[in-house]
């Protein structure tokens, strides 16, 4: 059981990254293009500023605090703060997405390393 669901992860996040390596390096292609830049540069770039834009964003959703806003309401500036703190099961989310956009990121440097290689 664990196994399956082990692999069932695996797949979910190779099959993100396949996306998203296919549009940054669709997008990078056609700036590429435009700019009149080397293809397998322009798409290594790419990776490396998605890849290292993820990895920034990996560490600040890392970075949240415990406290969070009590209902919808919007958080006043002056005057009494409607925070909380987070639950287990929030915390736990918070790490595990911080732990998604790093490897993601760090992926995409790598793929940008090989792609710059050749």
């Amino acid at each position: 059981m664990e196994r399956a669901v082990f692999l069932a992860g695996v797949r979910r996040f190779l099959t993100v990254l396949g996306m998203l390596a296919g549009a940054t390096a669709v997008g990078s292609a056609l700036l590429g293009l435009l700019t009149g830049s080397d293809l397998s540069r322009s798409i290594a770039i790419g990776y490396y500023l998605v890849g290292s834009g993820l990895l920034i964003g990996g560490f600040f959703v890392g970075n949240r605090g415990p406290a969070r806003p009590k209902g919808d309401k919007p958080t006043p500036i002056f005057g009494s703060r409607f925070v909380r703190w987070a639950n287990r099961e929030e915390v736990r989310e918070t790490m595990n997405t911080s732990a998604v956009y790093l490897s993601l990121g760090f992926a995409l440097i790598l793929l940008g390393v090989a792609v710059d290689s050749v």
